[in-house]
């Protein structure tokens, strides 16, 4: 795939020769690095100092390095440079600045490298880089409201921000001198000069700005979809000083391949993800709607109790005794219901604590880029093969093309299921917390509700077991009954099966089957867990008792989900050994053809 900086014919050879000395740098780079050797061939055994390099970049470009609210260096560049410098044997001093003082200061070798600088030939004349380290995307602000724009060339005759000395500004002065340019020395400034009605459009990297101003309150800005620039982005260091570019280049390969580098990518760059609930919130809320509840159960109960002893003293009002106890019966059944509700909010709170972020709306926006990434892909192929039949084979982002056409289709499919997969799993958790109706429907699939639990404990189950096995036998006949109820149950048992296992090698198996001699369905969730003492089974299901108060349990989990099997004519069963496991069994009764 080629970038919007891809070179231009007429300037094939200057880039030819900046790769051929970025290769002879690492040949000399790796020589240096080499352990001394004795003159007998053995290493002397001494440990050779380390150097100390002095590291540049910008104060104010989050989340790629910006300085934190101690005057401290923080970003997805800073944790790269401290991982490369620490495999190649490098001491790091950072020293974040104004853009523009940075540049001079590597110009003027006040400091060593830029831990952060876009890849263009004009530059490159200046500076030598390293491979890339990231592919920035480019957009252009604009206050909304304002006419859209979707290209550089659209702002021809327009007073346009951006950040002094900065890729944007040495493109736009290069090859678009009809643009009015108005530089700013920090990318806050270009926001902030943007959302106070000054000048007309800005220009900067996309995910700086949205962090900007989301974190600024700028309210009134957007940006463009249709990117403005894409450029590779990585370090520089001064003109000659290949050695130490080579150790970089080196260090950032091996930082990649150790999967350092994703695990930093995704703490950093995934900064706009909206934040949910922390764990103290949902607790409190939880407190608020089901202590109440509890509380108003046990008075019921209490109630109830006189309601009996009056009808057994006062044989004469019986009529009037029966109708009372019938309204306070309905009272109870509605009650119930919030009681449902309010227990199955306590399990999506169980659920919804593993997940990290919320993720509908930058998923979204990442499906929308990757099907359009697609579909230009599709249409770049034969024009990139034809140039490899005239030209060869060639690079493009440090692999050949030959590799890449048949890697390419494949990672963007990839990551096109993966942002699918995300979407239906968010839609579940939406499914599983709508409260629906009470009524019973005919023609429910057990797998399906099956197949959508497990998609709803997923990252429970992760978290507590390395060993959890599905299997759903086929041609299941259908039944009668609520699929969000059912979930509900399932949910339930599986989050006990998890909390029972003492450690991660102990695995739980769910499992759908026909029991014919009992005309029911059955799902079977077996763990391998602590195990049930034979005194308990027989209580599993009464209301409030529980043999994990210890840990918060409420005693009402397996209460609540044996009503609502025995509201669809079905049964719970559980089998348990003290030290080696439970099964419980749910029973449905499958829907008859003639019923039907």
């Amino acid at each position: 795939m080629l970038h919007a900086d891809a070179d231009p014919p007429g300037r094939r050879a200057s880039t030819g020769q900046h790769l051929l000395r970025a290769s002879v740098a690492l040949g000399c780079a790796l020589a240096l690095a080499a352990p001394a050797v004795a003159a007998d061939g053995a290493p002397s055994g001494r440990a050779p100092a380390r150097e100390r390099v002095i590291v540049g970049g910008d104060q104010s470009y989050p989340p790629y390095e910006f300085l934190d609210q101690q005057g401290r260096p923080a970003g997805f560049n800073v944790d790269l440079t401290r991982a490369v410098a620490r495999t190649v044997g490098l001491e790091v001093e950072f020293r974040l600045g104004r853009w523009a003082d940075m540049r001079r200061a590597l110009e003027s070798g006040e400091i060593d490298a830029l831990q952060g600088m876009s890849f263009s030939e004009e530059r490159a004349r200046e500076v030598d880089f390293t491979p890339p380290s990231l592919i920035v995307h480019h957009a252009i602000f604009a206050r909304k409201g304002d006419r859209p724009v979707r290209s550089l060339a659209d702002l021809a005759g327009k007073e346009v921000l951006v950040l002094r000395s900065g890729i944007m500004h040495d493109t736009l002065r290069r090859e678009h001198p009809e643009v009015k340019v108005v530089p700013a020395d920090t990318h806050a400034d270009v926001l902030r000069q943007l959302a106070a009605g000054r000048h007309d459009y800005a220009v900067m990297a996309k995910l700086p700005g949205l962090y900007l101003i989301r974190e600024m309150g700028l309210s009134n800005l957007t940006a463009m979809d249709q990117p403005a620039a894409v450029e590779r982005y990585g370090f520089a260091v001064r003109r000659g000083n290949e050695a130490l570019a080579a150790r970089l280049a080196e260090g950032l390969a091996i930082v990649r391949n150790t999967g350092e580098y994703q695990a930093m990518s995704e703490a950093w760059l995934g900064v706009l993800e909206p934040r949910g609930p922390s764990v103290q919130q949902m607790l409190r809320w939880g407190a608020f709607v089901v202590i109440p509840l509890v509380l108003l159960l046990a008075t019921m109960a209490a109630w109830s109790r006189t309601l009996h002893r009056q009808v057994a003293v006062r044989t004469a009002d019986l009529t009037r005794e029966i109708a009372e106890r019938k309204q306070k019966e309905e009272e109870l059944r509605a009650n119930q219901q919030q009681l449902l509700q309010a227990d199955k909010m306590a399990a999506l709170g169980v659920l919804v604590s593993g997940v990290a972020h919320e993720i509908n709306n930058p998923n979204g926006l990442i499906l929308l880029d990757l099907q359009v990434l697609d579909d230009v892909l599709r249409d770049a192929t034969p024009i990139l093969d034809a140039h490899a039949r005239e030209q060869g084979d060639y690079t493009l982002g440090s692999l050949r093309w030959s590799r890449l056409r048949e890697a390419l289709p494949g990672m963007v499919s990839d990551a096109l299921g993966a942002s699918r997969r995300v979407k239906r799993i968010v839609e579940d958790l939406k499914d599983f917390a709508r409260q629906g109706p009470p009524e019973l429907r005919d023609g429910v699939s057990i797998d399906e509700v099956v197949g959508a639990t497990a998609r709803l404990v997923e990252a429970l189950v992760k978290k507590s077991t390395d060993r959890f096995e599905v299997q759903l036998a086929p041609g299941l006949p259908a039944i009668r009954g609520s699929p969000q109820r059912l979930e509900q149950v399932l949910v339930n048992l599986l989050v006990n099966a998890c909390q029972a296992l003492p450690d991660r090698s102990r695995g739980i198996r769910l499992r759908t089957y026909v029991d014919a001699a009992k005309g029911a369905v059955c799902v079977e969730v077996r763990d391998e867990g602590v195990g049930i003492e034979p005194e308990h089974l027989a209580r599993l299901t009464d209301p409030f008792f529980t043999t994990k108060r210890d840990t918060g349990g409420t005693g009402l989990g397996l209460a609540v989900s044996a009503g609502i099997v025995k509201e669809h004519g079905g049964t719970l069963e559980f089998e348990s050994v003290p030290g080696q496991g439970t099964t419980v069994r749910m029973l449905l009764p499958v829907v008859r053809r003639e019923a039907a």
